[in-house]
């Protein structure tokens, strides 16, 4: 092989990886999840931090359990699409279902985005990120509704609250929505695992974004890619800064 094949080579693989990465970040494949059963799955590099904080959650009496892990684009377009043609409900900040025949495309794009994630650009697509709860506080009879009640001083959940606080970081994750920042809603039940998600969310850029979009079958396209710079720094970048990364 010549040097000049070797660095068509190195630029094929080269320009192979990052298409790769792409469809990593936008939930195109999943070849990079470790299945945990075979409809729940987490990044195959947080394993064993996962089965670590899991461990140690135990021994304080804490059934720790993911909820939800990783979630491909098609799924997140499932929900998108039915939130956006009206077959399943839009909420404001306050739980009240909207009346979405009173609302712009626009005003629509903004309500779903606070509480569900543009498809293509969820951080569950990367499989760092999971929905956790306490199996063992949540009373029988009851089913899990992933409400910041439950998370709260009165919440099943607290007790879990405040571990979670208190050891989280030392296992690599941390609370991405911490608190309402004008953009996602508070998630006390969002745990995130910095070592690859922050370097994930960098590799994220708008341009590629607006690419994977202009793919999709979604509904209100046009107006998602008229407002794709406010969503990009409102919804998917604007999240809480002190990861462990950054202490």
């Amino acid at each position: 092989m010549t040097d000049k094949d070797a660095l068509n080579s190195q630029s094929r693989q080269k320009e192979k990886t990052n298409k790769l990465s792409l469809m990593h970040l936008t939930g195109i494949t999943d070849d990079h999840i470790h299945y945990l059963t075979p409809t729940l799955g987490i990044h195959q590099e947080m394993l064993d931090a996962w089965l670590m904080m899991q461990k140690s959650a135990k021994e304080a009496g804490i059934t720790l359990c993911i909820a939800s892990g990783y979630r491909n684009a098609e799924r997140q377009l499932q929900i998108w699409n039915a939130k956006f043609s009206g077959s399943s409900p839009i909420k404001n900040n306050r739980g009240e279902t909207l009346d979405i025949n009173r609302l712009t495309d626009k005003e629509k794009i903004l309500a779903i985005l606070h509480f569900s994630a543009l498809p293509c650009a969820s951080r569950h697509h990367w499989g760092t990120d999971i929905d956790v709860y306490a199996k063992n506080h949540l009373p029988e009879g009851n089913s899990l509704q992933l409400e910041p009640w439950e998370y709260s001083a009165t919440g099943y959940f607290y007790e879990l609250s405040k571990w979670l606080e208190k050891h989280s970081k030392e296992y690599g994750f941390y609370f991405p929505y911490d608190i309402y920042r004008n953009g996602i809603a508070a998630e006390p039940w969002h745990l995130s695992y910095a070592p690859l998600s922050s370097k994930f969310q960098q590799d994220l850029k708008l341009s590629a974004l607006r690419e994977a979009i202009e793919k999709l079958n979604i509904k209100g396209k046009k107006t998602i890619l008229s407002l794709l710079p406010t969503i990009y720094s409102q919804f998917i970048t604007n999240v809480n800064p002190e990861n462990i990364l950054k202490e």
